[in-house]
């Protein structure tokens, strides 16, 4: 990972990495560790999100770890904060998946879920920049035909980005978007579909049916369409993110999530929780609305960041 995102990673996460800084403080300059700090340790991690399971998993880790004291026979930060953020990447690694290297049809088609305000638009507008990159071309989908903002405001990144973008009337079929789409890019030979859908209609029932009925379209097309169905998550709900990722993916099988506005968010630890409970990989994070600040998630990276090491 190039230094400067990692500066930026860094900086994004740095009120999530302060309150863990809250529990390597627990320990910092005791000769051992009794059970009051321990208790200590885990109410800190809570409190910086990473959930009550890991919070424990990693006290027991920093609880069993024999650490080497220095010449005033006391615990030094830095050993802290390397064994915690050994635990951490331990956690994260099985979820490490590189979200580009999973394209192998063409039109690949992408379905971005989530809920309103998570970044879906955003982000898909910065998935179309990364593919353009890779000499990919993009048609995308606007989807959430019940915001005529969110179709606008995909449009102007469609520019920006130069990737075609088809749309509908608004509160038309969503579904049928998607399938002008994938028509669209399978005409002129595009690569790329990614379909940005709705956040929320008048219920969350009404939200799921309309994804699984543009999941179902699109499979007409292409029995293995979509061939990734990603979830946007918003870095800033802390813990609410487990049900948001629960419901999208009961409803249409998630193939991978994305978690946004790390940035400012002191609830970064979530991301641990995440791949604690759920067996869906994590393709990347984001830390800025700029084009670039959306970059592949590294479980080592992320894990020496959120420690606060360098």
């Amino acid at each position: 990972m190039a230094l400067n995102w990692f500066k930026k990673l860094k900086t994004g996460l740095s009120k999530s990495a302060s309150k863990v800084e809250g529990a390597i403080a627990s320990i910092t300059g005791k000769k051992t560790i009794d059970q009051e700090t321990l208790y200590d340790i885990q109410d800190q991690l809570i409190l910086a999100d990473l959930g009550v399971e890991v919070a424990g998993r990693i006290a027991k880790k920093i609880k069993d770890q024999k650490f080497e004291l220095n010449k005033n026979k006391e615990i030094e930060k830095t050993q802290i904060a390397k064994t915690l953020a050994e635990e951490i990447e331990q956690i994260l690694m099985p979820r490490e998946q590189n979200l580009y290297e999973k394209v192998n049809s063409k039109p690949h088609v992408l379905l971005l879920a989530g809920v309103n305000g998570s970044g879906k638009t955003t982000t898909a507008a910065k998935l179309a920049e990364k593919f353009r990159l890779e000499k990919k071309s993009v048609v995308l989908a606007a989807s959430d035909t019940f915001r005529a903002a969110a179709v606008e405001q995909l449009k102007t990144w469609g520019k920006r980005v130069g990737a075609q973008v088809v749309s509908g009337e608004e509160g038309g079929d969503s579904a049928a978007v998607a399938f002008r789409a994938y028509e669209l890019a399978k005409k002129e030979d595009i690569d790329i579909v990614i379909i940005d859908t709705a956040g929320r209609l008048q219920n969350k029932k009404d939200l799921m049916e309309e994804l699984t009925k543009t999941c179902r379209v699109v499979s007409k097309l292409d029995h293995d369409a979509p061939h990734q169905k990603v979830v946007v998550l918003d870095g800033t709900v802390g813990q609410n993110a487990h049900s948001q990722l629960k419901s999208f993916d009961e409803s249409i099988g998630l193939t991978g999530m994305i978690i946004t506005k790390l940035d400012g968010s002191a609830k970064g630890g979530v991301v641990v929780s995440l791949a604690e409970k759920f067996e869906i990989p994590i393709h990347a994070l984001g830390v800025g609305e700029g084009l670039d600040d959306l970059q592949i998630f590294e479980a080592s990276s992320f894990s020496k960041a959120l420690a606060g090491l360098d």
